[in-house]
């Protein structure tokens, strides 16, 4: 072939080699400017994208799939400090019947694990929500004597999990927990009851895991919001101390301590004020004729239903404790007082009953008798007496003999009798002493005058030890 031929074939090849590169390159060259590239900012000026520019996951960067997290930070070593606070958002409710209460609090755990260390040029922390807590190791704290619990879940679970380059880690979570509180009523309602929220690891001993508080008694921080219906909550502290278990050995325990005073007003409107006031109203009886039988068995049964019914609803808001409370003692002592004004009652009306009837039979004797008195009044005395005679009559009767007249009229309608009263030789001490016994007897409102100032009187001096001594 000749030469120039050879350049003629070299030369096309060149040409067409260059055609088939000439459209990738300018493809190349104008894709990027529409990719990246926005209007109106500098190609030189691009903000990196963070997410975009990281080229390992959280994992990885952590090194999670490197190590075995089923198993606490050096393991077979030391056993690993974790340290705890709480921050109380509210206390909920105190339930006595149940012996409970309920708390919403914030739990934060802080701990070094080395295995979540990573490297960082500017030493900021790594914050995660609950989807990596699965992932690594977690004190496994539990709440002791709790009923119930549970984390937070709207809109998300409550839960936060922050890591530090050198490997330190905050893991926070809310938490609402129902446990029991061991109270004792033998002051109620004027009792004070502390309660006691328990912490404490499940599975680790104090040669695994070792427990306390963070800042001593700063690790427990409280809203000064909260409030109870019922309830002055007068202190929060912390304690710690070592919890021993035969069968698993010794673990650290973290308590969070509060005091609650009961408020004294809802009950002295709702319990103490009623019962005395049924009390004082038992006492209106003795102000009543005692012939008004209607009127006084009324008020008296009114008045015990009054008193078992106030017993019973106070009694159906408690427990069933065995031993007896501060209300309880004022509410029978209560009981007792209206009960006694009802059986003052049945002693006037019996006595009166049975005056009466001695009444009667001396009228029936004064029928009988036909013969006229004939003493003379230097040696004895007469008096004529109705069948309504007076007491103040009745009562100059005491020390004297009886003895009956016939009637002056026998048509008249109200009957007489006519009294033989002798003179009586018996000493002037003998004489006071029958008068008195026949007053108290014979004279029956007199009990009643008696009970006008006993039952007052000694309502009041118990209301006065009762108050001195539980208050």
């Amino acid at each position: 072939m000749p030469c120039y031929a050879r350049f003629l074939f070299l030369l096309l090849c060149l040409i067409l080699l260059g055609e088939c590169k000439r459209p990738k390159s300018r493809k190349k060259r104008w894709s990027a400017p529409a990719e990246n590239h926005k209007p109106g900012t500098p190609l030189s000026k691009k903000v990196a994208d963070g997410t975009k520019a990281r080229k390992m996951k959280t994992t990885h960067l952590l090194r999670i799939d490197e190590h075995d997290f089923t198993m606490r930070p050096a393991f077979a070593g030391p056993a690993v400090p974790v340290g705890v606070d709480v921050q109380v958002e509210s206390l909920d409710s105190i339930s006595e019947v149940d012996m409970d209460f309920t708390m919403t609090l914030y739990l934060r755990h802080y701990w070094k694990d080395e295995r979540l260390a990573f490297p960082s040029s500017t030493n900021k922390s790594m914050t995660f929500d609950g989807r990596l807590v699965k992932k690594i190791w977690v004190p496994d704290v539990f709440f002791v004597h709790s009923k119930r619990s549970f984390i937070h879940d709207t809109t998300t679970d409550n839960i936060m999990l922050r890591v530090f380059p050198d490997g330190h880690v905050l893991y926070s979570l809310r938490v609402t927990v129902t446990a029991a509180c061991n109270m004792d009523f033998s002051r109620f309602p004027l009792d004070s009851q502390t309660c006691t929220l328990e912490l404490e690891s499940y599975a680790y001993t104090d040669e695994d895991l070792m427990l306390y508080w963070k800042s001593g008694d700063e690790s427990l921080s409280t809203d000064d919001r909260i409030s109870l219906s019922q309830f002055l909550i007068q202190k929060f502290h912390t304690t710690s101390r070592l919890a021993f278990y035969s069968s698993t050995g010794w673990y650290n325990r973290l308590y969070i301590n509060f005091t609650l005073r009961r408020h004294i007003f809802f009950f002295l409107l709702q319990t103490y004020f009623p019962a005395t006031l049924m009390v004082m109203l038992s006492w209106v009886s003795f102000w009543i004729d005692r012939r008004a039988v209607p009127a006084r068995v009324s008020l008296g049964i009114t008045t015990v239903l009054t008193m078992s019914t106030i017993i019973t609803g106070v009694n159906a808001s408690m427990p069933r404790v065995s031993y007896i409370k501060a209300v309880d003692i004022y509410l029978w002592v209560s009981f007792v007082f209206v009960f006694l004004s009802v059986l003052e009652y049945a002693a006037v009306n019996y006595l009166t009953t049975v005056r009466d009837g001695k009444d009667r039979k001396l009228r029936e004797k004064a029928r009988e008798q036909t013969l006229p008195c004939t003493c003379g009044m230097s040696h004895a005395r007469t008096m004529m007496l109705d069948g309504t005679y007076s007491e103040a009559d009745a009562n100059s009767l005491a020390g004297y003999t009886r003895a009956s007249m016939a009637p002056e009229d026998v048509s008249e309608k109200q009957e007489r009798m006519v009294v033989h009263l002798s003179l009586d030789t018996e000493p002037t001490g003998t004489k006071k002493k029958g008068i008195r016994g026949f007053r108290i007897i014979q004279n029956t409102h007199a009990i009643d005058t008696y009970s006008r100032m006993i039952f007052p009187g000694a309502y009041i001096l118990f209301n006065l030890i009762y108050w001195c001594v539980y208050c």
